[in-house]
């Protein structure tokens, strides 16, 4: 562990915790110390074994006006397992999720969170996140695309189904709801562990949605997308099994279940993979490919 001078003497209100593995969180790190609140920054380094990165972070977190923790991991433990951790360092009522590849899209990011927290102390809420500050590259065409269809949602939207809209990209949770309802270890690799926390989560408390959006950075490239949904079948699956009551209603388990009675699926799925990842074709047939894709993966469990 690592702490800077600012730690050992802080009573913070609000402890922002930030899981990074190879990505540099020191980005997030600047436009969080240019906020002066009663806040606290924890960061988990989940197994990168970089150790000029280590010292950047370590560099970033001296300068950096907030009580701030590294804690170094030296083999990765994984998004569950991490999360749960980093809540057992942090010592304030309430806890902000952050992923390290994001950036707050207003200067007084965290004064709102605290604010909301003075106002009406939720037991959980999203804030939305944006890609107002990600870069336009044409290898993540697909992915912003994808992004701005389903997960680039303004508050309103994401009422309608408030469990499905959370991601612990920008999440604020009380530490007695947290306590109670912690992320599940048994999920593996990518996906769906942060929304199954909140159907958990959402048969006892409120989960609250406002727009206190980030940016997120990390868009990343087709191929990667791709191997993401394919991870993350296998924990769709423990979804379906713990909640078929609530996921029976999602558009991508209603494709599922279409999908499962089609004929020869082993046959025409890599060819919906294999369009989705033809840079020549329309961005948008493409991301309704990889949107089919993903659904023909998710058929094997339902």
């Amino acid at each position: 562990m690592f702490d800077n001078l600012r730690w050992t003497a802080a009573a913070p209100r609000l402890s922002v915790l930030i899981p990074f593995k190879g990505d540099d969180p020191t980005p997030l790190l600047t436009a969080l110390g240019g906020e002066r609140v009663e806040a606290e920054v924890v960061l988990l380094d989940d197994g990168t074994g970089d150790k000029a990165l280590t010292a950047r972070v370590q560099t970033a977190l001296d300068a950096l006006p907030l009580p701030a923790r590294l804690i170094r991991l030296s083999r990765n433990e994984g998004r569950s397992k991490g999360r749960n951790r980093l809540v057992r360092h942090a010592r304030a009522a309430h806890l902000l999720f952050l992923d390290s590849d994001m950036l707050p899209d207003e200067p007084d990011f965290l004064a709102a969170w605290l604010e909301l927290i003075e106002a009406g102390d939720p037991p959980v809420a999203f804030g939305g996140f944006s890609l107002k500050q990600a870069q336009a590259l044409p290898e993540h065409a697909l992915h912003r695309t994808m992004a701005l269809h389903s997960d680039c949602l303004p508050a309103s939207r994401r009422r309608l189904a408030p469990e499905k809209s959370v991601f612990t990209s920008n999440l604020l949770v009380r530490r007695d709801v947290f306590e109670a309802e912690a992320f599940d270890e048994a999920f593996s690799g990518w996906g769906w562990e942060d929304v199954e926390w909140a159907m958990r989560v959402a048969r006892r408390w409120p989960i609250v949605h406002i727009d206190n959006t980030a940016t997120h950075l990390g868009l990343e490239p087709d191929a990667t997308i791709a191997r993401k949904y394919e991870e993350s079948a296998a924990n769709f699956a423990r979804v379906v099994a713990a909640h078929r009551e609530v996921v029976c209603d999602y558009p991508s388990y209603r494709a599922a279940r279409m999908l499962k009675r089609a004929p020869l699926r082993a046959v025409w799925r890599p060819l919906l993979k294999r369009y989705a990842l033809a840079p020549a074709a329309p961005v948008k047939a493409r991301a309704f490919a990889m949107r089919l894709y993903r659904a023909a993966l998710y058929a094997e469990a339902v």
